[in-house]
């Protein structure tokens, strides 16, 4: 058995059994079945198998995916989504039994809190499910660079990919997942400290030019070559994480500024070559992109531009390249409540506001002044 608890067949012929009162004391179930005409699973057309999979949870199914072949077909052709995260014991010969009944999926969870994915069981699932557009495999510490290659190969659909934590896996491997997964849009890679590098984030920027989101933490091996790469590369970023990118410098954030006008959210804690030319180029590009949507005839609001901002233990900066950013993006808030412009041990930026914090003082300073008088 596998899993938190033993997994009975048992529960679901209680469930079943439990189908058949309701068949035998109604008229039919869903308006279509006579009462008596159930009798076995089997009896059960497919399309209600599909129903009844969509309602239950993933221990279920997997019961399911071994009571009869109608089960089997159900899973085979209507379960789009399945999580393993629960499995916290012998996932590795669950993934090797099980992935072939579930050919179809578009979503794989193996989340895990203690490594037991091996390269096997991922192969086994870049063979068995070639329509697949969502995996994680994050803290899957036992992976190799074998793993990278069977998904490169057997998983081309990939829109997101999930590999944080993965810190066996090389940026040769990465590189060439990126040349066969064109279509990604939210890689994670946070904590891959080999797999990112310069080397492969160029790649990245070549192939994944959909990418949207991309998470970096933690990886000390990226450089401004890699992130400008990326920045060229891959024009419809919206989400960047570089915290703890300690090579990084200014040249980095200025490309992103230029040439990624979708930019919502930027990580740059613990990066302590951030300089306030970093800091005057976000704002800049605020009026790059106004321009710009003058030109091709859009509109501005406010929540165009970047909505988060992380720039904490960034010392180099001073309060007024850092209040030029904030006076440029309204939906950036240091204010009470709504942090979104995050400065945590930077001890010389206290002075920088938002504007609601600003008129929210005023409106207390005026409101002091009406009761002293």
């Amino acid at each position: 058995m596998v899993g938190k608890e033993n997994l009975k067949t048992e529960d679901l012929n209680l469930c079943f059994e439990k189908l058949m009162m309701v068949a035998g004391g109604n008229s039919g179930i869903g308006g279509n079945l006579k009462a008596g005409v159930i009798t076995e699973w089997k009896d059960i057309p497919v399309e209600l198998l599909v129903q009844i999979l969509s309602l239950v949870d993933d221990q279920t199914v997997i019961i399911a995916s071994g009571v009869c072949r109608g089960w089997r077909d159900a899973i085979y052709f209507g379960v789009a989504r399945l999580s393993l995260s629960w499995c916290n014991k012998n996932l590795n010969n669950l993934v090797l039994s099980i992935v072939p009944k579930f050919a179809k999926l578009h979503t794989l969870i193996l989340r895990q809190d203690k490594p037991q994915l091996e390269d096997n069981a991922v192969e086994t699932i870049a063979n068995c499910c070639r329509e697949l557009q969502i995996l994680d495999l994050s803290k899957s510490f036992k992976l190799t660079d074998r793993s990278l290659y069977a998904v490169a190969h057997g998983c081309c659909e990939l829109t997101k990919l999930n590999i944080s934590g993965c810190s066996a896996f090389s940026d040769n491997a990465l590189a060439y997942l990126a040349s066969f997964c064109k279509k990604l849009k939210v890689l994670n890679l946070c904590g891959c400290v080999r797999a990112a590098s310069d080397t492969a984030l160029q790649a990245i920027g070549r192939y994944c030019n959909q990418l949207q989101s991309l998470n970096l933490g933690w990886c000390e091996n990226v450089g401004d070559v890699g992130v400008m790469s990326l920045a060229y590369g891959c024009p419809d970023l919206r989400t960047v994480d570089l915290c703890g990118c300690v090579q990084i410098t200014d040249d980095s954030v200025i490309a992103l500024a230029n040439k990624c006008p979708h930019l919502r959210s930027l990580g740059l804690y613990y990066c302590k070559n951030i300089t306030d030319r970093a800091m005057y180029s976000l704002a800049q590009s605020k009026v790059n992109n106004r321009m710009w949507r003058t030109v091709k005839g859009g509109r501005e609001s406010d929540e165009d531009g970047l909505r988060t901002l992380n720039i904490s233990q960034c010392t180099a900066l001073t309060p007024s390249a850092v209040q030029a950013v904030c006076d440029s993006f309204p939906s950036l808030h240091t204010c009470s409540g709504r942090h979104s412009l995050i400065m945590s041990g930077c001890l010389n930026l206290t002075s920088v506001h938002c504007a609601c914090a600003v008129h929210a003082h005023h409106r207390a300073f005026s409101t002091f002044l009406h009761l002293a008088h």
